[in-house]
């Protein structure tokens, strides 16, 4: 398979899971906006950050609001990181290379992205906005079901599954890490009831909470929800199922001469130990996050110089 293809393709799974992680992320906290107290609403501003945007953000608006963000992270194109962008960054790589996708997965990608940004109008308000990213979310995994049943899974497939799981799981620690923005105060009793609800949402926002009570048997509380969405070996959106899964596509994928993934693999694995082994406290998770985060780009970049030399260094 020629580097370029493989690339191509890769970008393809990447920009697919972001564009329907992006959604979650914005359900999130629209969710908690509906169902928490004024007192303990959510802020909209980190959703920013956490995104990596701000300084696109800064030069294209004048203020922080809920609408001016939310449009800037799902309708406007001119931001790299929003929603319609990486839905028209994946049509374009797929346009690219339509002979190596069945022609049903290319219409369906192609139509996708027209109709989102058709109806992105629908998105402007807060009631729009749910049915939007819900019919986004949908189109998305109707495209990976069908790609799955459609396509050879041969090394193009693999890339593809490669690029969409360290996307994904990039995705599911910046998901929870919006929820350390959302904390219960300590010596706030009377809300304290609904620090189960932002856990609840969490779980909702990954399709997780029928998942988490078959698997940890417990009630909703913090830790057990932390140990399902960075441990556990069975839910295809923990962090722990997506290196597992990471680490299978590499093993069938040619030796690169140079560079090599493991070391930043074995490094994965034993930093999702921690959270079995012990709690971690608001600014422990940001830092843990972080270091999850920061390993996640290193794979990226090693996988990029060892299958796709244009830029390799």
């Amino acid at each position: 398979m020629l580097s370029r293809v493989a690339e191509t393709i890769y970008w393809i799974g990447r920009y697919h899971e972001r564009a329907e992680n992006t959604a979650r992320l914005i359900q999130v906290n629209t969710n908690l906006t509906l169902d928490l107290p004024k007192g303990l609403m959510p802020q909209w501003e980190p959703l920013i950050t956490i995104l990596g945007c701000e300084e696109e953000y800064a030069e294209a608006h004048p203020e922080l609001t809920e609408r001016r963000i939310v449009n800037f992270l799902v309708s406007d194109e001119k931001n790299t990181a929003s929603i319609l962008s990486s839905l028209a960054f994946a049509r374009e790589n797929a346009r690219t290379i339509r002979d190596i996708l069945p022609r049903e997965g290319w219409e369906v990608i192609n139509s996708s992205y027209n109709e989102a940004l058709e109806k992105k109008a629908e998105s402007y308000s807060r009631a729009g906005r749910q049915y939007y990213l819900e019919d986004i979310m949908n189109d998305l995994q109707h495209i990976t079901g069908l790609l799955a049943g459609t396509m050879n899974h041969d090394l193009a497939y693999d890339f593809l599954n490669l690029g969409r799981k360290i996307e994904r799981a990039d995705m599911t620690t910046r998901i929870i890490d919006v929820r350390s923005d959302n904390t219960v105060p300590k010596d706030v009793p009377e809300i304290r009831p609904f620090e189960d609800m932002l856990w609840m949402s969490i779980l909702k926002s990954l399709s997780g909470y029928q998942m988490y009570r078959q698997s940890m048997q417990v009630r909703i509380n913090r830790q057990d929800v932390l140990k399902f969405l960075f441990c556990d070996h069975l839910f295809p959106r923990s962090v722990a199922y997506c290196v597992h899964n990471i680490e299978d596509y590499l093993s069938r994928m040619p030796v690169p001469r140079k560079y090599k993934c493991g070391t930043h693999l074995e490094k994965l694995h034993d930093l999702l130990d921690i959270p079995i082994k012990k709690e971690l406290d608001n600014e422990k998770l940001h830092d843990y996050i972080d270091s999850l985060q920061l390993l996640l780009a290193k794979l990226h970049l090693d996988i990029s110089r060892s299958y796709f030399p244009a830029i390799a260094s």
